[in-house]
């Protein structure tokens, strides 16, 4: 686990910990997740639900798949993916939404 120092505006500490507090996690917890939203599709965490040999198999299949198509056909695909979204049965619409216009620049996020 790493640690992190950072300076921020006492003003943007307490929404972030207002934010925190309403969504019932620490403060640690929820920039956690903020971060991890924001990094996009590079990074994502989750517990594994199948056998390390299982994902090794299926990444290989997923390559012969990938292999086997054409250039279009693979970037179809990929745009298909992009638009799908985030498939974490965790995210609500509710929370989606609230991320989707963070993301998009809105401002706070307003209930």
């Amino acid at each position: 686990m790493s640690r992190l120092s950072l300076r921020l505006p006492e003003t943007l500490h307490q929404q972030l910990a207002f934010q925190a507090r309403r969504e019932g996690v620490s403060l640690n917890q929820y920039l956690v997740f903020l971060l991890a939203r924001f990094s996009g599709p590079a990074y994502s965490a989750r517990p594994a639900r199948e056998s390390a040999e299982q994902q090794r198999e299926n990444f290989s299949r997923l390559r012969q798949q990938l292999n086997s198509a054409s250039p279009e056909e693979n970037r179809k695909a990929l745009q298909e993916l992009r638009e799908a979204g985030p498939s974490d049965p965790e995210l609500t619409p509710e929370l989606m939404e609230r991320y989707q216009r963070l993301r998009s620049g809105e401002g706070e996020d307003r209930k």
